[in-house]
Formats: C-alpha cells, sequence, structure tokens
C-alpha cells in the first residue's frame, strides 16, 4: 500500500477524515510505504523555509495521530529522488491529451493557481510514487480517481512497450476509496481547502479554535424555530466525530426547535477537544525530541529508497538506460 500527503500548509479536519485517517488505521495491515510529497507541494510553494516547516509539521502530525513507523515507512519524497527518473520516463509514455482532460489540474487552475507544467503534469509524478515501490493499493478520496486511472494506464503502457510479452514490471494499482466519507465542509460551507484558506487545523484548540468553529456560516433560522440538520454545516462536522448515540441527541434537537447554531458549535468543539486530545499531548512530547521525528523520516527513507533502487535497475535495464552494463557485457 502507497499513500503521500501534500505539505502545503496546516494540515487540517479535510486531511484527516479525506486520508490520515485511512492512512492510520490501514498501515499495520500491509507493507505500506507513506511519504511526505514535498516535490509536488512545489507547484505552489517557492519558500525554502515554509516548505521545510511544512513537512516537518506533516511526520509530526503522522505519528502524534499514532502511526507506528515499526510497522510501515514513513519518509519525505525528496530522499527517494529514484521517483524523479521514473517520472522523466512516464512522462515520454503519456499523451499530451491525457493530462489535459485532468480534473484536478482544471479545479486547482479555476481556483486561481497557477498553472505551471508542474501541476500540469502532477499526475505523472503521483505514478511515480505509487509504482516505484511496486504499489497495488491506493488509499485516496474520490477527487484523485481520475489520477489513479492515468496511474494504471502508465504501468499497462510500460509493460506493452518494454516488457517481454510473458512478463510484466509493473503491478496495475487499485484506487481505495472510502465513499462514505463525504466532502469535509469548512467554515464557509465550501469544501475545506488551503486554497479557500477556511481550514480546521488538525491540532487547533483554545481561542483559535473557537474562533474558527463560531464563524462556521450558517443560515439565519430563528433559535426557537425547528431546523433540518443535513443542511447544516455545523451538522455535518458534527457527523464525523460524533458516535451515533450523539449523532441522533444533536439531530433531535435540531428537529425540535430551542436548539441554537451556537449550541451545536460548542458541541462541536467539545467533540473536536475530545477526538484529538491524546494526540495533542503526543505532539507536545514530539516536539521536545525533534531528533526522534528526524530519525524516523531517515529510516524510512532507507527502506523506501531501497526499494525504489530494485525497482529502477530493472527500468534502466528494460529501457536500455543501462548503458556501462551493456558495454561491459558486449567487451
Amino acid at each position: 500500500m502507497v499513500s503521500g500527503i501534500q505539505p502545503s500548509g496546516e494540515l487540517h479536519l479535510g486531511n484527516y477524515f479525506g486520508a490520515i485517517r485511512q492512512h492510520l488505521e490501514l498501515h499495520e495491515r500491509y507493507e505500506s510505504y507513506f511519504f511526505i510529497v514535498n516535490y509536488h507541494a512545489l507547484t505552489t510553494i517557492h519558500d525554502r523555509e515554509a516548505l521545510r516547516r511544512y513537512t516537518f509539521e506533516a511526520a509530526l502530525t503522522y505519528l502524534a495521530l499514532g502511526f507506528k513507523p515499526e510497522k510501515a515507512a514513513l519518509f519525505v519524497q525528496s530522499d527517494v529522488p529514484e521517483v524523479t527518473e521514473l517520472a522523466w520516463i512516464f512522462y515520454n509514455l503519456v499523451p499530451v491529451s491525457t493530462l489535459e482532460k485532468g480534473v484536478a489540474y482544471k479545479d486547482k487552475v479555476a481556483q486561481g493557481l497557477p498553472a505551471n507544467a508542474g501541476l500540469f503534469n502532477y499526475p505523472v509524478l503521483q505514478a511515480a510514487d505509487i509504482l516505484i515501490y511496486g504499489g497495488t493499493l491506493v488509499p485516496v478520496g474520490a477527487d484523485q480517481k481520475q489520477n489513479i486511472e492515468i496511474c494504471r494506464d502508465i504501468a499497462q503502457r510500460f509493460n506493452r512497450t518494454f516488457c517481454p510479452p510473458d512478463r510484466s514490471l509493473f503491478p496495475i494499482p487499485e484506487p481505495l476509496i472510502r465513499e462514505e466519507v463525504a466532502v469535509v465542509p469548512g467554515i464557509d460551507g465550501r469544501k475545506m481547502s488551503k486554497s479557500y484558506g477556511n481550514t480546521i487545523g488538525i491540532f487547533d484548540e483554545g481561542k483559535t479554535l473557537r474562533k474558527k468553529v463560531m464563524s462556521i456560516v450558517t443560515d439565519s433560522t430563528p433559535l426557537e424555530a425547528p431546523k433540518d440538520p443535513e443542511r447544516c454545516n455545523v451538522f455535518a462536522l458534527i457527523k464525523l466525530f460524533a458516535d451515533e448515540e450523539t449523532r441522533n441527541r444533536i439531530a433531535e434537537a435540531y428537529r425540535r426547535g430551542g436548539y441554537g447554531y451556537g449550541d451545536a458549535k460548542k458541541e462541536l468543539i467539545r467533540l473536536i477537544d475530545e477526538h484529538f486530545a491524546e494526540a495533542r499531548e503526543r505532539r507536545r512530547e514530539l516536539l521536545k525530541h525533534p531528533d526522534y521525528v528526524m530519525d524516523v523520516l531517515r529510516e524510512g527513507a532507507r527502506k523506501g529508497r531501497r526499494r525504489a533502487q530494485e525497482m529502477m535497475e530493472q527500468v534502466r535495464d528494460l529501457v536500455g538506460l543501462n548503458y556501462a552494463t551493456y558495454r561491459s557485457e558486449a567487451s
């Protein structure tokens, strides 16, 4: 199993429910490689210190939330530079028309992100991320489904183009999509996204958390009037944290009337605090030991790079890039 997280800013509840929680649930069940995709982050971040800080924070977040480095590899994408070599080989197999149809690319440009070549070619580097470790299972959000289809197509093209008829190098990966996780709403009602500036951070607490939650957009229904919980952004977030009994209790209070959005927001703050209490404590302890975090990343990179180098030896041989080896054998 392989997956990555982009360190393009503060990790938020959308990242947690859309990806991180699933990674934490699965990383002990499979041989797994998880990486912080700082090459991908260069599509939007051109500040050295910010990129370094966000990369460290991403690692810190995974460990604080319960990632067990003895069970799976956690590392930084750029510590395995072979992935960019594989991406270049893939670039020569992918029609431009395939990338021009990219929904994620179009969406990000529509959000105002610069239409640079890195963003355009993002799915090809993502395919290299997956295939260089022999990935067969890729946990992703529904918005990444097209990118996994491109990855599958690249694997098939490589196998057809360079491999003998009786042998394939790359397995065809399958996406693991958790359909029941709806889009996590941000404080303005749109999808929670760093691009929109509408996020609630995973480790927000105290006044910061309260300010963000209390600013969640709601309608103007009076306090005493019944309300439809399924049309409320606050309740959409409550459902992600609350158990069934709590969800039903709060939903009934909405429908009964006399229950204000301010009451619901206070419930949400309580639920967030309870859910992340232990993780916040672990994060505070980890901050006292940054060398431990770096050791985890170094060890994860060692495992990942060993796997990547083994794969690239086969790729170079099949493509014809092991020229020195060929000359030695020929002589």
